[in-house]
């Protein structure tokens, strides 16, 4: 009985505000099923999701009367109790009750300049954090509270392992998949060859910051250069704050995580970003984690890592 071969197979697509890629390899017969599957996974994280689809399952529950529980799907309730989980370990640095501070700031729905008035009113009231204003029950969950919940800084993560477990449904054994910088490998490249990834510099500088190899592991990133807006003379990131209310504003120029999926990777990026460079730094050693964060200093970026980046 003749071995099917396999082909380098590389897909793209767009979704949640993103382009995704696949790397893999399989049949090329299979390609048409692959690109199908890889696709469908992604829509159905984004309906979920999204803070920007009025009718995702999100949004019916940032829209829902406060105390009143609403049924959600499985996924969105797995990505809700990881975010917690997060929140509660970083100390609060990761919080997903932030929707309507993210939107005052202009990163939408939809984006737009700063709102000083709205940003005015929810800094001059103290604020109850996520572990407060979010209730889970097994397939439902209800806010206590008239906030907005925003998934930005795990669903793309999800929305990668998504992916992941798309290609291994169809038995596909070797592959590289990514959201928007975001990165998930299993297996290996013909002969063995593993599945090597390039670490952004800030700033979009020409070279990377380093490479590093894949091995069935995911690592996300968070930073202050791409999503950003203006701010007097200066611009500040998309990342905010949650005891200050207001965007990441510390020398951390971007934090790179490596985990064993990407739904923890994503958030833990966040809630280092959040931290800062000592404190972070402290947390992932003590975590055990591999961190690399690149902190904007008087010479250039300076590298600060944990685990395998230190």
């Amino acid at each position: 009985m003749s071995k099917i071969s396999t082909e380098r197979i590389a897909l793209r697509g767009l979704a949640m505000a993103a382009e995704w890629t696949a790397v893999c390899y399989a049949p090329a017969a299979r390609e048409d099923a692959l690109r199908q599957a890889l696709a469908a996974a992604v829509e159905a994280v984004e309906q979920q999701m999204s803070n920007w689809r009025a009718g995702s399952d999100l949004n019916r529950l940032n829209t829902a009367v406060p105390g009143a529980w609403v049924a959600l799907p499985a996924d969105l309730m797995t990505v809700l109790a990881n975010g917690l989980a997060v929140g509660v370990a970083s100390g609060g640095a990761f919080d997903m009750a932030l929707g309507d501070l993210v939107s005052a700031w202009g990163f939408g729905p939809p984006i737009r300049r700063p709102d000083e008035a709205a940003i005015r009113a929810l800094t001059g009231q103290p604020r109850r954090p996520c572990t407060e204003v979010l209730e889970l029950a097994p397939g439902r969950a209800r806010r206590l509270a008239a906030v907005r919940f925003d998934l930005s800084g795990i669903a793309k993560g999800f929305g990668v392992d998504a992916m992941a477990r798309a290609l291994e449904a169809l038995g596909v054994a070797d592959f590289l998949v990514g959201m928007d910088g975001e990165m998930r490998a299993k297996g290996a490249k013909p002969g063995r060859a593993p599945w090597r990834v390039a670490l952004e510099a800030p700033d979009d500088a020409a070279a990377p910051a380093g490479w590093i190899d894949l091995h069935n592991r995911a690592i996300a990133s968070s930073g202050d250069w791409r999503n950003r807006v203006r701010l007097g003379a200066g611009w500040v990131g998309h990342s905010m704050h949650p005891a200050r209310a207001a965007p990441v504003q510390n020398s951390v120029a971007a934090v790179s995580v490596l985990a064993p999926d990407c739904t923890e990777a994503d958030a833990w990026a966040t809630a280092l970003m959040v931290l800062g460079p000592e404190v972070g730094a402290n947390l992932a050693r003590a975590r055990d984690m591999d961190a690399l964060f690149q902190v904007r200093a008087p010479g250039g970026i300076l590298r600060v890592g944990t685990g395998c980046f230190a």
